[in-house]
């Protein structure tokens, strides 16, 4: 009788977890990436009780998109070069370089050769940045892959080298300010699609969304493939479609401060009420470009012959060289594009800041590679998701913004962002362990 009911609950406990390891097999949920976001409304949750109900508020989760996407953009790069078996520690000094050559353009040279306020400033000096990024991120995957230095060696030397290259361009100044057009990549009061235009974008993605899902159904039914009940396919869209509309809701929520608004009104000839305009900010231009970053390179690392080629180099090196794929020139290509993406991010961060300074970037590797590896991305190559790198990104500048708003000094701000980032590692080593 004792033996009866002490085994009982056991076998309960057996049960449940068979029936949750059921359901979740049933709707081919990645169980890390569900545990990242239930880590970040973790996050999200108990930051908003310490911060005395100031997290969760439009403006504050608005300016936390918005200090998300340079970090975000250049992670999901970062998630290739790792899962390629190398690694990119130059990452905030080439963003340094390439900033600070984007803001010389706009400041200094091609105002004397075009005029102030020309309207090929800013397109010139993106595209020359870009340039730049790709000629950087090449040089290094070059001799990563065919001079044979290990990519810890050289990128480590190109964190030195490049940002004491950013500092001699302009001999520690200031370089300010930004082409008015080119400011609006940063985001801030103008760098914004407005709320119409939001709403727009979300009803795309919830079409897309549904387009996906069906599709994706179809084509797995053609070729015979098991496919996930219903009620899991209905489920998992809904779900993913109102995350999309409540994200653009909150985000509309945050309107244009006052005297911005007043001043808005008065360029479009709008008359000023006695209580005032509200209107929204809506989705920031830098968070639009993260977004598009983020569907292009899952789109390249799934779907794109160069993207296998990169996860098969990652998992089997010796292997991939004897199926013909030409491992070095896609090492090389890699970083080329890594480089490309730092550009972006170096954009985004001098368009926002309006000014480029020696010090941009610092400590940005730390950020974009924590990013990567939370998101799950594993540093023993082979494995990794463009999805998780972005939810990474979030995780940890939502650490860093919540601890600036609980008053945190920076020290210790540094402090728990190695501890996460080691954290991290240890649970890819579990898995690692565990899948063996």
């Amino acid at each position: 009788m004792t033996d009866t009911t002490t085994k009982a609950p056991e076998r309960v406990e057996e049960q449940g977890k068979r029936s949750l390891g059921a359901l979740l097999r049933a709707t081919e949920i990645d169980t890390r990436l569900l545990g990242m976001v239930v880590a970040l409304l973790v996050i999200w949750v108990g930051f908003h009780v310490l911060s005395g109900g100031t997290f969760l508020t439009a403006r504050n989760l608005w300016n936390l998109s918005v200090q998300t996407s340079a970090v975000a953009i250049m992670a999901t790069g970062m998630v290739l070069v790792i899962v390629s078996r190398n690694i990119d520690l130059s990452v905030g000094s080439m963003l340094a370089v390439v900033g600070m050559t984007m803001a010389l353009l706009q400041a200094e040279i091609l105002p004397d050769l075009l005029g102030f306020d020309h309207w090929a400033i800013w397109v010139i000096s993106l595209a020359v940045g870009l340039v730049l990024g790709a000629l950087i991120g090449g040089f290094q995957g070059f001799i990563v892959a065919y001079v044979g230095v290990p990519s810890f060696i050289v990128t480590l030397g190109g964190l030195l080298v490049w940002r004491g290259v950013a500092w001699a361009m302009a001999s520690g100044r200031t370089i300010a300010p930004m082409d008015a057009t080119f400011q609006l990549l940063g985001g801030g009061s103008r760098g914004s699609i407005g709320e119409t235009w939001s709403w727009i974008v979300g009803g795309v993605a919830v079409v897309a969304i549904v387009v996906l899902l069906t599709n994706r159904r179809r084509q797995r039914n053609k070729y015979g493939f098991r496919l996930r009940p219903m009620w899991a396919e209905v489920g998992l869209g809904a779900v993913a479609c109102l995350a999309v509309l409540g994200a653009v809701w909150v985000i509309n929520s945050y309107p244009m401060p006052a005297r911005l608004a007043q001043q808005y009104a008065e360029e479009r000839g709008i008359v000023w009420p006695e209580g005032g305009l509200i209107i929204p900010l809506g989705i920031a231009v830098p968070v639009m470009l993260g977004l598009v970053v983020a569907l292009v390179m899952t789109f390249i690392a799934t779907r794109r012959s160069f993207g296998r080629y990169v996860f098969a180099i990652g998992g089997n090196p010796e292997a991939a060289e004897l199926g013909g794929i030409k491992t070095r020139w896609t090492v090389v290509k890699t970083f080329a594009l890594m480089g490309v993406l730092v550009a972006l991010a170096a954009a985004v961060q001098t368009a926002r800041l309006n000014a480029a300074v020696s010090g941009l970037g610092q400590l940005s590797e730390l950020y974009v590679i924590a990013a990567a590896v939370i998101g799950g991305t594993s540093l023993a190559g082979g494995v990794g998701t463009i999805a998780g790198a972005v939810l990474g990104a979030l995780v940890m500048q939502s650490l860093q913004s919540g601890m600036v708003l609980m008053g945190i000094d920076a020290p210790l701000q540094d402090i728990v962002v190695g501890v996460v980032l080691v954290v991290a590692v240890a649970i890819d080593s579990f898995y690692r362990r565990r899948s063996t």
